[in-house]
């Protein structure tokens, strides 16, 4: 009783940090971005812009704050909060890029607002694992071995075939390499918030706890690695708030389904809240799709007028 009234208090103090991290992590695309861009109008390498680097900067405060967010709240709630960092990155590059933010566009902020709200109000509460012992239960599941086989599969495929070939012209390539990668991110991080308390307990050591850290702890280095790698390369060749609307969708969508998979945390949810994180989710993303629009759409009420033919 008293762990799940700790876990419940902690809960508010998750929200608060992935609503910061959102923001922060909404302006690492764009100021990266403008490095590059920067760069190439210089005709040097991006690593020597100090913008690029004030955006790889924000990144790693934004993923130290999601590491304490994600140990403090469900994933599965935490995660859908990223829509607000979607928001902020449209509104800061129609500022910092000159990125013109359409009617439509203003209409997707709203929505990315509103399905926040809806998100929070529903999304569960608890963590269905909350020790380490819990953890290595979940981690022997089949189900798990045959999850994470299909996505290493996919993301062998996608990285070694088809980004070489398609990924600067199709921007999904590296959504889709991103978003599966989040598979791997974020149960690392929540893994070593409840292994690393035992790893560096005083006391005796535990060889099993120590090796299960250090597989954590290197699945995560090597997925933020991959991940870092893989969000330059869009960059170069797309728009950075155009990158992160879908790379959001992708990303929450590919980081709920694995929480379920192995923390189970939608099996605390009635039939309502349910419904209303799967409701929350679609407003989100319709206004993510909204708020990213082809800019060069026009969005006009007024009727076209067809031309009278000459006689």
């Amino acid at each position: 009783m008293t762990s799940e009234l700790a876990e419940t208090s902690s809960v508010p103090v998750g929200v608060g940090i992935a609503v910061v991290s959102s923001f922060i992590n909404g302006s690492t695309f764009v100021l990266q971005k403008k490095g590059i861009l920067r760069a190439r109008k210089r005709g040097g390498s991006y690593l020597t812009d100090c913008v690029w680097w004030s955006g790889t900067v924000s990144m790693i405060v934004g993923q130290i704050g999601n590491f304490l967010a994600y140990n403090a709240a469900p994933a599965a709630l935490v995660t859908p909060l990223g829509a607000l960092g979607v928001l902020f990155g449209a509104l800061l590059a129609s500022w910092v890029l000159q990125e013109r933010l359409t009617t439509l566009g203003k209409l997707g902020c709203v929505l990315c607002c509103v399905g926040s709200v809806v998100l929070i109000i529903h999304a569960p509460k608890l963590d269905n694992v909350s020790s380490r012992a819990e953890l290595e239960t979940r981690l022997r599941d089949p189900l798990l071995f045959a999850y994470i086989f299909m996505v290493l599969l996919i993301l062998a495929v996608l990285i070694t075939w088809v980004a070489p070939l398609h990924g600067s012209s199709n921007i999904m390539v590296y959504v889709s390499i991103c978003s599966l990668l989040g598979t791997f991110t974020v149960p690392s991080s929540k893994g070593l918030g409840l292994v690393a308390p035992e790893a560096f307990a005083g006391g005796s050591p535990n060889s099993g706890t120590h090796a299960l850290f250090l597989g954590l702890l290197g699945t995560l280095a090597v997925s933020v690695l991959l991940q870092f790698t893989f969000i330059n390369k869009a960059l170069e060749s797309f728009s950075p708030s155009m990158f992160e609307a879908i790379y959001y969708v992708a990303f929450t969508t590919s980081v709920i389904l694995a929480s379920a998979v192995i923390f189970k945390e939608w099996t605390a949810l009635g039939a309502v809240d349910c419904l209303g994180m799967l409701c929350g989710l679609a407003v989100v993303s319709v206004g993510v799709f909204l708020l990213r629009m082809p800019q060069e759409t026009p969005f006009d009420w007024k009727p076209t007028k067809v031309p009278a033919k000459d006689d």
